[in-house]
């Protein structure tokens, strides 16, 4: 392959081929940049406790956690790389140019391990990959902490990764069922770090949800007033934080009835609501996910306030069932048995018993939240779907009501609704706190809620 305006040779990468003057050239007159001395991140301070919960479990035996690789979207471009959340929780390190790092905790007598992290350390400005390597480059992707950098910031023993140190073999984080169940049930119960982390994504989530209230006019009037939406939340998302949690969810009329719809490419109708499922990422990679459906036009008209008030009926049972020791499914349970007991006033069941509400339901009501959406899903189900509630744990409560547009058990007038109410909340000592209070629930507050932010804006 050769470059079509020089006719020289190209190298992996594409990379120009440079001359043995210019490398030396590039390799001199630079000036020191260290990192500030105090660039511990806040989590660093739980880390080794983490770490020596995750040992007990494992004694005498190696355990790899990598950070993850970077994956191509197409050719020389990447994905945005986030880490693992496994390996996020236990260095507490969360950039993108943690991509290809691995913590190994390296059995240290009987009982305890200790704790090494094989990174990529800032290349020097003799070999040339500063400018060079447009994958890792300090030129191409930004400033990499070095190896003792690495080490103030996480109080852990850094190697190169670079350097022939290859972290050595072990259970694999990755690929070991027990070892990923671990770290998902040691995960179950936050600390106090953790909750101030998910009520600032809750507080920046509830922000970006007042700001797609203020954009509705002009999303009404874009052809794909959806997408517009998505990108009205998305702004606060990257502004306050890492970005979304998830793919944003932004479903006008019948798109409502796909539970994940994130194509938003569809336009805006006035006499619709639009279901709004979105969660801001905090820069710790905490998420929220909180989900609200509004009346386009601001008001609810009748029929869609009767399946609101259904489902608004059904989540208030449901966080009325959360505390500790109750069944983490009891929840579920409370919410749906009101569902079902409504399809029936409405006469679109014949009975509440049995499960034929499902077909309108389809899904559960709610579940962990932490670093992950879907947080501790690796979980054994006795310590998760099938065990019980625990003081320190963040969960949600969405139930939902889906009345297929094409569905012939259903009245005309009820076809294409689709509503969710979906708020996130930690259990407590008598138990549960609603961490998303902040944004109204109940139809009158939420129209009084729009008009205000639409008349200020």
């Amino acid at each position: 392959m050769h470059d079509p305006l020089t006719g020289a040779p190209r190298t992996a990468g594409h990379d120009l081929p440079v001359s043995p003057e210019f490398e030396v050239f590039m390799a001199g007159g630079w000036a020191p940049t260290p990192l500030p001395a105090d660039i511990r991140p806040d989590a660093a301070d739980f880390t080794p406790a983490r770490r020596a919960r995750l040992s007990a479990r494992f004694p005498g035996e190696r355990l790899v956690i990598p950070a993850g690789e970077l994956k191509v979207r197409s050719n020389d471009c990447d994905h945005r790389f986030r880490p693992y959340s496994a390996y996020a929780w236990l260095t507490g390190l969360t950039g993108e140019e943690q991509a290809g790092h691995v913590l190994v905790l390296e059995p240290d007598g009987p009982h305890r391990h200790e704790a090494v992290l094989y990174v990529r350390p800032r290349s020097p400005r003799t070999d040339g990959g500063f400018y060079r390597d447009r994958r890792y480059g300090e030129f191409w992707v930004g400033r990499r902490p070095d190896l003792d950098e690495t080490a103030r910031m996480t109080g852990i023993r850094c190697a190169d990764i670079g350097d022939g140190a290859e972290p050595p073999p072990g259970r694999d984080a990755t690929v070991d069922a027990e070892l990923s169940a671990a770290l998902s049930e040691l995960r179950l119960i936050k600390d106090a770090w953790e909750v101030g982390q998910l009520q600032l994504a809750v507080d920046h989530t509830v922000a970006g949800f007042e700001d797609v209230v203020r954009a509705l006019p002009r999303a009404l009037a874009h052809p794909r007033g959806e997408r517009w939406i998505e990108g009205v939340f998305a702004l606060r998302a990257r502004a306050e934080g890492n970005g979304t949690g998830y793919e944003t969810i932004v479903a006008s009329g019948a798109h409502a009835c796909v539970l994940h719809w994130t194509r938003n490419d569809g336009p805006l109708d006035a006499r619709r609501l639009l279901l709004l499922d979105a969660g801001v990422e905090t820069d710790s990679l905490y998420t929220a996910d909180i989900t609200r459906t509004l009346p386009l036009s601001g008001r609810y008209s009748p029929v869609q306030r009767q399946v609101y008030d259904l489902v608004l009926a059904a989540q208030d049972a449901g966080i009325a069932a959360l505390r500790p020791g109750a069944s983490f499914r009891d929840f579920h349970r409370a919410a749906m048995r009101v569902i079902a007991e409504g399809l029936t006033e409405w006469g679109v069941l014949k009975s509440p018993e049995g499960d034929f509400h499902r077909r309108y339901t389809l899904c559960s009501s709610g579940h962990m939240l932490g670093l992950d959406v879907h947080d501790c899903a690796q979980a054994r189900a006795e310590t998760y779907l099938d065990g019980v509630l625990a003081e320190g744990q963040v969960l949600t409560v969405e139930p939902g009501l889906y009345l297929q547009a094409d569905d012939e058990t259903l009245p005309d007038e009820l076809r294409g609704i689709g509503v969710r109410i979906e708020d996130d909340l930690v259990i407590t000592a008598k138990g549960a706190r609603l961490m998303s209070g902040a944004l109204p629930r109940t139809p009158d507050a939420i129209e009084a809620w729009m008009g205000e932010l639409i008349e200020s804006r």
